[in-house]
């Protein structure tokens, strides 16, 4: 095992998804019996929805590059981007970050696949579900409710700007989830938006649901802790 890293995060798209990165990731190295070193810096959610939707991925790009020049002046080694919808500019990042980024979406078809899933449907921003998790899986299918993506996806970015669910949205997201499985096939539901929290935690839904969060954390965890190293996740 070498030594952990110091992991930095971009936080602040949304607050929910910032507390639940930093609970799940104090909770997975508590279990690995390993400190965490750890920075978040803050960015501007409003900033971020208005360039998703516009698809100014250099703007973005840009926005963050300065961000992570902050954690790396902290002494981070890597770069995180707290939020799936905000991974739409990740290779504009890539090219101007300070530090090595560790992706939320890479991971996930090497999961999948682990799983015998061939098949899943998606839930989160616009862009995540119109482009299928930006076109990056490979060895499974993912399905949306194609007709519905600017409701479903407008439902998502209020409650993740606003930092709470309500129990009409709660209830249309995880119907939402119901029809994707009975209509489309989907095997599991991904949470492909990190703030899907609010809606899930302490629910029964009745189908399977994956948290695209826990596999993301479970990679910081293991890059933290020093079980594994960021030569491991090149191509």
């Amino acid at each position: 095992m070498g030594a952990g890293l110091h992991i930095g995060l971009i936080g602040g798209i949304g607050p929910a998804a910032t507390i639940v990165y930093y609970q799940r990731l104090c909770d997975a190295m508590r279990a690995r019996g390993a400190p965490l070193e750890l920075t978040v810096v803050q960015a501007d959610i409003h900033a971020l929805i208005e360039n998703n939707l516009a698809d100014r991925r250099q703007e973005q790009a840009e926005i963050y590059a300065r961000l992570i020049d902050r954690l790396a002046a902290a002494g981070a080694d890597c770069a995180v981007i707290t939020s799936l919808g905000g991974h739409f500019c990740f290779e504009e990042t890539r090219a101007l970050s300070a530090l090595p980024l560790v992706s939320a979406v890479a991971p996930l078809d090497t999961f999948f696949a682990a799983e015998g899933l061939s098949r899943v449907g998606l839930l989160g921003t616009r862009v995540v579900m119109r482009t299928r998790l930006y076109g990056q899986l490979e060895r499974t299918q993912a399905v949306a409710l194609d007709d519905e993506i600017d409701r479903l996806g407008q439902l998502y970015q209020d409650l993740a700007v606003a930092g709470r669910c309500d129990t009409a949205t709660r209830t249309a997201l995880i119907e939402a989830g119901r029809r994707m499985v009975d209509e489309q096939g989907a095997e599991a539901i991904v949470l492909a938006g990190t703030d899907l929290n609010l809606v899930f935690d302490g629910q029964d839904p009745g189908y399977r649901v994956i948290d695209a969060l826990d596999v993301h954390v479970a990679l910081l965890a293991d890059l933290a802790s020093g079980a594994r190293g960021l030569d491991s996740l090149r191509d």
